[in-house]
């Protein structure tokens, strides 16, 4: 009769046994499963915080770029302005008539003409100063536009292969995914253990709250923090692209051979180049935006990996 009775009791204490084996292996897978994706969005988020700044400064540098562009036409339509001046100051004293004068007052005709001399030489030397420094002035603006457009340039590129590689990688998707797994396995575990008794009220405490904490990558769109980095890729790249165009057209157009040819095509090549440099202002912009909107994403996401991996503790 003892033999039959210890047998029973053998009997009755196995499924619990194997209950709260079950439980304790269900917790530890996933612990190993959920475990490190922390780390990895964390340092993606760095890095996001790190792109947004570069973009940030493309932006503010392209908008240099343009606003140097737009002062540098303003001193090229000064030039162009004191150029016709000086050009009717010596039409004016080619066009004074040659007539027989009759002089009666030497010496006042001759502080007359003195005055008339130096009246036109003052004013000539006062618009071809002016001219001297409006040329210097617009020389240093183009140079300026072409340096600013060629940072704004460096910092798309900077921009666009941060973004490319900024992204959730197929093993860590992968990671998610069993991570998600491992919780409905951990949750159907401690369902049973509930209904056989054979986990203690903190144990199954402590798997419900790690079901509740970890079920929530299920609520997480990992794609969109993929689909912002594309956009920030293209639009850094779209920037670093104009960026480069700008850069050589408004180093074409500040070039002494374009400023000493034809008035034209100097003032076609400095329109394209403030064109350019308000696209890449814009792009830079677009890709702040991606950049910054990322961060909020893979914010979400670390969220939740800190709440699940602190819960598994």
């Amino acid at each position: 009769m003892k033999k039959i009775m210890s047998i029973f009791a053998i009997m009755m204490v196995v499924p619990f046994v194997s209950s709260a084996s079950e439980l304790t292996n269900a917790i530890e897978n996933a612990r190993t499963a959920c475990g490190g994706i922390g780390s990895s969005l964390n340092h993606m988020k760095t890095m996001a915080g790190i792109n947004t700044a570069v973009t940030g400064v493309g932006t503010v540098v392209g908008g240099v770029a343009l606003g140097t562009g737009v002062a540098k036409a303003a001193t090229d339509q000064e030039i162009a302005d004191l150029e016709r001046q000086i050009a009717e100051l010596e039409r004016s004293r080619a066009d004074v008539p040659i007539e027989e004068i009759t002089i009666e007052n030497p010496a006042d005709f001759n502080r007359q003409l003195n005055e008339f001399v130096n009246s036109y030489t003052a004013e000539l030397q006062q618009k071809e100063s002016e001219l001297s420094a409006a040329e210097q002035k617009s020389k240093t603006l183009g140079n300026w536009r072409t340096g600013t457009l060629a940072g704004a340039t460096a910092t798309n590129l900077a921009g666009a292969v941060i973004a490319g590689t900024n992204r959730v990688r197929g093993d860590l998707k992968s990671q998610i995914d069993e991570c998600l797994q491992s919780v409905k396995t951990l949750s159907v575990v401690r369902m049973q253990a509930r209904i056989d008794g054979s986990a203690t009220d903190a144990e199954l405490l402590r798997a419900e709250n790690i079901v509740r904490a970890c079920d929530n990558w299920a609520t997480v769109d990992v794609s969109s923090i993929n689909n912002k980095s594309t956009g920030a890729t293209v639009a850094a790249g779209v920037g670093a692209g104009l960026g480069i165009a700008g850069t050589i057209t408004s180093a074409s157009a500040n070039s002494q051979t374009v400023r000493d040819g034809d008035a034209n095509k100097e003032k076609n090549l400095n329109t394209a180049a403030n064109v350019l440099a308000g696209g890449t202002t814009v792009a830079s912009g677009v890709a702040t935006v991606f950049n910054a909107t990322q961060i909020g994403a893979i914010k979400r996401a670390a969220t939740v990996a800190d709440e699940c991996e602190g819960a598994l503790k």
